[in-house]
């Protein structure tokens, strides 16, 4: 493997462990809008800077997708794809991450996965859920209208649990994080075919001996099993020659050319000599990358957010107690990096049946260009 090392960092591991403090940790952190119990998921911003925010099902639940208008949740793009009945293809299932293109249009990730593939704990996944159902949908933004519904063909639907998406525009892809595969899908935007690539890699694969931590309590479920996701975060450079990813149980973050993961031709063994290691970075979770070329990277266990500029040099933009779980990010026109906080380590499932969540959830914005 090719490796292009630019930096690297400890893992930090609590907020007592502590950092360099530096100007850019004093970033005023502002609130766009606050949600009672629902907890948001997605978050992306349109070039007109439109605010979008998605909901996993889970109760409470009012609506699966969102615009954010003066602060107010306004469901997208109507009331009738919030409905939980009907024909799937006409309403929202579970949301699990959205992403505003060069071009405008919104992606809507719909992502219930089998119920062992749930890396979330999500509740309303049943055990008789023994395969997944997913679904891409595209919108148009200049006027609001429904593009198209993708349904993975060629998905193993009984092992994926797709996480994110990204969309090159020049090449008519789609790439979506699986962790339940541990793997790469690629979503042919044409035929609506597509490949799952790098499944069960050592860049795709968790560290199983990295145990997320927090006030000196592991996050462990009800039966002692630790939280552990395979690749998770990813991102996609806005000239869509770059894909980064990670597992959010990994210190390193990868990236390769997009161009190898949009040859058919290439087999896994290929593609792996064509992977770079970017830097040590941690735990992290959310990625995106801006419009200058940094990547942003969130992190749970000390509260924070950094990001990556195209030197390689790593910035620390954010901390505050508040970022519990820093989660999906977006970039506006506006220079501010807005992002959501899911408190995933809160919830009851990781805590014995106790809701630890601090209430309202909210989403909150940072100037960063």
């Amino acid at each position: 493997m090719r490796k292009l090392i630019y930096v690297s960092i400890v893992c930090l591991l609590s907020m007592e462990d502590g950092f360099a403090q530096d100007s850019t940790s004093q970033r005023n952190l502002e609130v766009v809008a606050s949600f009672d119990k629902a907890q948001p998921i997605g978050v992306s911003v349109s070039s007109k800077n439109r605010i979008f925010v998605s909901f996993p099902h889970r109760e409470p639940y009012l609506f699966g997708m969102t615009e954010i208008v003066e602060g107010k949740m306004k469901p997208y793009p109507n009331h009738k794809w919030q409905l939980s009945m009907g024909d799937e293809q006409k309403h929202y299932v579970n949301v699990q991450d959205i992403y505003v293109d060069i071009n405008d249009h919104l992606w809507i990730l719909d992502s219930k996965p089998a119920a062992s593939n749930s890396i979330f704990g999500n509740a309303n996944i049943t055990a008789n859920d023994q395969e997944g159902k997913f679904k891409l949908i595209r919108f148009d933004l200049s006027n609001d209208s429904l593009m198209h519904v993708y349904n993975f063909e060629g998905l193993n639907k009984s092992r994926s649990s797709l996480n994110d998406v990204r969309v090159d525009t020049d090449k008519d892809l789609a790439y979506l994080s699986d962790p339940g595969q541990a793997g790469i899908v690629v979503l042919d935007l044409k035929t609506g075919s597509s490949r799952t690539l790098l499944t069960n890699s050592k860049y795709t694969l968790s560290d199983r001996s990295i145990v997320l931590s927090y006030e000196g309590k592991e996050m462990r479920d009800k039966e002692g099993n630790p939280f552990s996701s395979n690749i998770n975060g990813i991102a996609l450079t806005k000239d869509n020659k770059w894909f980064y990813f990670k597992p959010i149980n990994a210190l390193n973050l990868y990236r390769i050319e997009t161009k190898y993961l949009a040859d058919k031709n290439l087999r896994d063994i290929e593609l792996v000599d064509k992977i770079e290691t970017v830097a040590e970075v941690g735990v992290t979770h959310g990625l995106v990358a801006d419009v200058v070329g940094n990547v942003y990277l969130t992190n749970s266990l000390d509260y924070s957010i950094r990001r990556i500029t195209p030197e390689g040099k790593i910035e620390l933009i954010v901390q505050d107690p508040r970022l519990l779980w820093p989660d999906s990010l977006g970039v506006g026109t506006d220079g501010y990096l807005y992002f959501s906080c899911a408190q995933m380590q809160l919830l009851p499932q990781w805590n014995g049946g106790e809701d630890k969540a601090q209430y309202p959830y909210q989403v909150y914005r940072v100037k960063v260009l």
